[in-house]
């Protein structure tokens, strides 16, 4: 017979641990639980000639009880311990990345953690008949807690970006607000990450780096198209409309958004669209 005691006072992963021993797989297989001195237990007895199964199903359900349960305050934790000169507000946002990052590729992530928490309980469980949970999960879960300070560190780096983006579109939002317009309207021709500045009579404005040099207000380099927006900070134009040869509004118009507010005017269907659109196959920047 293998028997197996695990050891917590906390009241809800002891009831997580009742719950999911229910559908235990393997029999025969008997739970009972008691209180002694310093903690509650739940002691599983087996009875079958399967040791390994038994060993790796407790230990499959004890994996995902630290997932299920605990990761979230471990996050917390990390973020508090490395990143506590953030406020509140910043640490819950970072919070809320670090799951965005594991959402994105949630198979992979839950995989890894989810393997070395078996690896983990297997080989103590193998050589020990009970298990003190607060005890093993503070020593003995090491590869485990590395990749979660992984990805905080991850989701910091991003906030870090995602801040001094911001910052750098408010500091672009209040340059164009103190400034005079230079210009009645601009056209914006935007294919495939590649953009086209044509003035109001519809013929393209010169936006090489020798004409806007002094312009330039950052370092941050968004894509190709820094050097239309540079055109566009420079002639500052009270409406700017922005053709979508391919219908696609990504971070690049997205940002422009953000800047010129309600100075932009997006369409994909006037006379100048329908002309970029009908010459694509010619070469984007040889329609006349």
């Amino acid at each position: 017979m293998k028997s197996v005691c695990i050891k917590t006072n906390n009241i809800n992963l002891l009831n997580y641990l009742l719950n999911e021993l229910d559908y235990l797989e393997i029999e025969p297989v008997y739970i009972n639980t008691n209180e002694f001195k310093n903690y509650k237990n739940i002691i599983v007895h087996y009875r079958g000639n399967e040791n390994e199964k038994f060993i790796h199903e407790i230990s499959c359900i004890l994996s995902c009880l630290v997932i299920d349960e605990l990761e979230e305050t471990f996050l917390k934790n990390i973020i508090q311990k490395n990143y506590f000169y953030f406020s509140f507000n910043e640490r819950k946002h970072i919070l809320e990345m670090c799951f965005d990052i594991f959402a994105d590729d949630f198979n992979s992530y839950f995989d890894k953690k989810y393997n070395h928490l078996i690896n983990n309980f297997e080989t103590y469980l193998f050589n020990n008949k009970s298990i003190i949970l607060s005890g093993f999960i503070n020593f003995r879960i090491k590869n485990y807690m590395s990749i979660l300070e992984d990805i905080v560190d991850q989701a910091v780096n991003a906030y870090v970006i995602e801040k001094e983006y911001l910052e750098f579109v408010s500091l672009l939002k209040m340059y164009i607000n103190s400034q005079s317009c230079n210009c009645e309207t601009v056209h914006l021709v935007y294919n495939n990450e590649n953009s086209i500045l044509l003035d109001e009579n519809k013929n393209i404005i010169n936006v090489s780096d020798d004409v806007f040099k002094a312009k330039y207000l950052s370092d941050i380099s968004f894509s190709s198209n820094d050097f239309a927006l540079n055109g566009l900070l420079t002639l500052l134009p009270k409406k700017i409309h922005i053709h979508l040869i391919d219908n696609c509004v990504d971070e690049f118009i997205h940002t422009l958004g953000l800047i010129f507010e309600n100075r932009i005017e997006v369409c994909n269907d006037c006379n100048i669209c329908k002309i970029y659109k009908s010459n694509k196959l010619k070469g984007f920047r040889d329609v006349p």
